[in-house]
């Protein structure tokens, strides 16, 4: 007999317009999934002067060094340095689960530290659905989503797989004779092969993928032959399809971008749209979380984060406050039925 569908958490009577997203049908449960998220707008600069957030901030990436995570931890605190807000940066590192080893750090060790913030983001929702550990976001608060970003799919060079068609023909095939490499288990990575092989009318239990703690371990996992098939971001791809090494067979957006084939454009009916947020320790005060707030809205700012923006084909998408929070306990939920759904295991 199959697993019980998890219990979808319920919501206050204000948000029972938006929490309708999850009621319903199946489709109706994968919709904030599938929505575009292109597009939206960055912050504006904050012009009002505030005084110095820290002399020292230390930012924890729960990602190892090279991939998404660790880009967009390095590239805030660059742009916080540049800002003035504070005068030295440090990072620390630690991966492994999707993000909730570093999760779980983060709150024994800084819950209470109004200098020390924690990158996060929808691969830690789905890492969190899948895995179900005593350590969630319940234990931080939300300070303000950064980037959306999406899903590339790439082979080796000399893969036969030159499109999306022949990917799911062969997926149709034998799922089993298609290794795919993606980030952690349960995240945007794995959900977006799990999505992927359901279009090929495969079974979402019989699909091989293997689970990496950044995107440089796929790119080195495509080039060993321990994987035909590797999803990731377009920063962490970028390098090794410069170099001739790697070939994009589509991107999960739901328009085209960046000059690579959307799947719906080859036929294949599916997109997802990753994002990247920043958070804090549950015991920091309130007026503390404001000001950590208006010092992201100024580095957002910044000419190095817009920069990067450009550079890394991320998308601004800045949210703060209850529109945040409110975002993330739907993307939490979904991410519970989706993991049901796709029958995805850790």
């Amino acid at each position: 007999m199959p697993a019980a569908m998890p219990p979808i958490p319920s919501f206050s009577a204000a948000n029972v317009k938006r929490r309708q997203l999850l009621a319903g049908s199946a489709a109706a449960v994968l919709a904030p999934w599938l929505m575009p998220r292109e597009g939206l707008a960055a912050p504006a600069a904050t012009p009002v002067a505030m005084r110095k957030l820290a002399s020292r901030l230390r930012i924890v990436i729960p990602a190892n060094a090279g991939g998404g995570w660790d880009q967009t931890g390095r590239t805030l605190g660059a742009a916080l340095l540049a800002s003035g807000a504070v005068d030295a940066v440090d990072y620390e590192n630690m991966g492994g689960k999707g993000g909730t080893i570093g999760l779980a750090h983060y709150v024994e060790q800084y819950r209470a530290q109004p200098d020390t913030l924690l990158i996060g983001g929808m691969v830690m929702v789905g890492a969190i659905a899948l895995q179900k550990p005593a350590v969630t976001l319940a234990q931080v608060q939300p300070l303000a989503r950064l980037t959306s970003d999406y899903v590339v799919v790439a082979v080796p060079s000399d893969s036969p797989l030159r499109n999306a068609k022949d990917l799911t023909s062969a997926l149709r095939a034998d799922p089993h004779s298609v290794t795919m490499a993606g980030g952690s288990a349960g995240g945007v990575d794995h959900m977006f092969a799990g999505l992927l092989i359901r279009a090929a009318k495969g079974a979402p239990d019989q699909l091989n993928y293997l689970p990496y703690p950044g995107g440089n371990d796929v790119v080195q996992a495509l080039r060993a032959g321990k994987a035909q098939v590797g999803l990731s971001g377009y920063s962490e791809f970028s390098n090794a399809v410069s170099a001739g090494q790697l070939r994009v067979i589509g991107i999960s957006s739901r328009r085209g971008i960046f000059g690579l084939p959307t799947f719906r454009e080859q036929g294949v009916q599916v997109d997802m749209a990753n994002w990247r947020a920043v958070f804090t320790g549950q015991d920091v005060p309130a007026a503390r979380v404001e000001e950590l707030a208006r010092a992201l809205n100024q580095a957002t700012a910044q000419d190095r984060w817009q920069t990067a923006l450009r550079d890394n084909r991320w998308d601004a998408a800045w949210q703060t406050g209850k529109d945040f929070r409110d975002f993330l306990e739907i993307e939490q939920s979904t991410a519970s039925v989706m993991t049901y759904l796709l029958k995805l295991k850790s």
